[in-house]
């Protein structure tokens, strides 16, 4: 169980909401000019909104939780060396992505979120990732479940799909971008074998699809802590199985080795081993 209260997960939950009133949805599709600059590529982009969100954010959570640590995605850019350790520090931990599809939020189109984990004693003990548009959060206590918030106040539990039985009735995301090669060219290959794919360049909005029963696995090269430990805390309390691509723990001191979350363990195998396939 999280040792936080019910009250501050509400509060989070309400933190997140509050900035993407404020500070991201004046700024959707309304980015003016200097607004937008590429970090590593032209795929690879921050906004004034992810900066301006992130601060609100951080400033939020160490005025409430002040023994805390922030680790968020536009700091660790201008400060690599945050991360060193960070998974180790006593007490809490929060590790923020302020928009998660940043692309697509700086193009105009809308799969995107605001993502946030809890981490203490090198665990992930909370999820939230809240959707600006839609205005409603999926999330998460260790222990306790995932679950569908909506500004209402209304909840439905989540549950990952039934499996599938075999990876031609599967439908996934398989973010195949920042592998190397060949890897790259087999996976983004071998993903026709599957019923279906959807690829929205937002894991945020991905691990809803995937919580939500309605995908059956989503596999990721890249694995920065903002943009994984929230989805696979949900994934995994909805019923879902997560592991890095050797089969090990996905813990939040991990950055490299990939994940690949699945609906159970005999459906992660089969995609382990169909999109892998020479």
């Amino acid at each position: 169980m999280s040792t936080l209260s019910s009250g501050d997960m509400d509060w989070l939950a309400a933190l997140l909401l509050d900035v993407g009133t404020a500070e991201i949805m004046p700024r959707f599709r309304n980015l003016g000019d200097g607004a937008v600059h590429e970090k590593t590529s032209a795929a690879d982009l921050v906004t004034e909104a992810d900066v301006n969100a992130e601060r609100v954010i951080t400033d939020a959570l160490l005025q409430r939780f002040d023994s805390a640590v922030v680790i968020g995605e536009e700091a660790v850019s201008e400060n690599p060396a945050l991360l060193e350790g960070w998974s180790r520090a006593e007490g809490l931990a929060f590790v923020v992505d302020p928009i998660d599809g940043t692309f697509n939020f700086a193009s105009g189109v809308a799969p995107f979120g605001v993502m946030l984990a809890v981490v203490e004693a090198g665990e992930t003990i909370a999820g939230i990732i809240h959707d600006p548009v839609g205005k409603d959060w999926i999330m998460a206590e260790k222990g306790s479940g995932a679950i569908l918030r909506r500004l209402d106040g209304r909840e439905t539990a989540l549950q990952v799909a039934e499996p599938a039985g075999a990876v031609n009735r599967m439908i996934g995301s398989a973010s195949w971008q920042y592998m190397p090669e060949p890897e790259r060219s087999t996976l983004a290959r071998n993903q026709a074998l599957c019923l279906g794919s959807v690829a929205y360049r937002c894991a945020a909005q991905e691990y809803r699809l995937l919580a939500g029963g309605h995908i059956h696995f989503a596999l990721y090269n890249k694995l920065m802590p903002w943009d994984h430990l929230a989805g696979s805390l949900i994934t995994t309390e909805a019923g879902g199985y997560v592991r890095r691509f050797d089969g090990s723990i996905y813990r939040p001191e991990h950055t490299d080795g990939g994940v690949l979350a699945t609906t159970d363990i005999d459906s992660w195998n089969m995609v382990r081993e169909a999109l892998w396939r020479g």
